[in-house]
């Protein structure tokens, strides 16, 4: 008898976890995005010489700029999936005093992942 009731409770237990696992995938979860959506065609089209307004133009404004000057401008699209890893995206452009692009550091990153 105290053999049967562990097993139906060992049982039980079992169902309940696979059940809650199960029931999660299940449970609707919106996709979140945020920041600047950054397109691969026009992050391609990005390159050094350009002046800030034609990267403007293709990207649109930054989501960041440098504090301390107005030289770096940094764009961030973050993507967190209903039930997938998220994922970040940072795009970095570096402008001389001119106002001329003079670096571009795309870096693509999963959470999870070391930077």
């Amino acid at each position: 008898m105290r053999c049967k009731t562990l097993t139906a409770a060992a049982g039980l237990l079992l169902m309940l976890t696979a059940g809650c696992s199960t029931l999660e995938k299940v449970v609707y979860r919106p996709d979140i995005n945020q920041g600047n959506y950054l397109a691969p065609a026009d992050v391609q089209r990005i390159h050094t010489g350009m002046t800030k307004q034609q990267v403007a133009y293709i990207l649109g404004t930054p989501m960041l700029d440098d504090p301390f000057g107005n030289n770096v401008w940094i764009y961030v699209f973050r993507q967190e999936p209903s039930h997938e890893n998220t994922t970040q995206q940072t795009l970095t452009l570096t402008f001389n005093d001119a106002g001329v692009l003079t670096n571009v550091d795309n870096k693509p990153k999963l959470d999870g992942q070391k930077s």
